[in-house]
């Protein structure tokens, strides 16, 4: 296994988890912002009323992103059993 193959495994380990977690994240942090825009307009300052709009959007996120996601680790985790027999060298 030389430092190549390590700096590319890395590399890809860490492009496939920021594409994977991207999506969820981006839309929960647009939720978030959308609630405080709100919050700030109408002076409600309860700090509870953003969990359950990050929430749902969350989930319906994983619900629609979740068989790309899939996809995309089964095809990483294919990607590195086929890399094996390079390792061993």
């Amino acid at each position: 296994m030389t430092e190549d193959f390590v700096i590319t495994l890395g590399r890809e380990a860490l492009m496939t988890v920021l594409m994977v977690s991207g999506p969820i994240l981006i839309l929960g942090l647009i939720a978030g912002l959308i609630v405080s825009i709100f919050q700030a307009t109408t002076q409600i300052n309860e700090q509870t009323l953003s969990f359950i709009p990050k929430i749902v959007v969350v989930l319906v996120a994983v619900v629609l992103f979740g068989p790309w996601m899939h996809h995309r680790l089964m095809e990483f985790a294919t990607n590195i059993f086929a890399k094996i027999p390079e390792m061993v060298r």
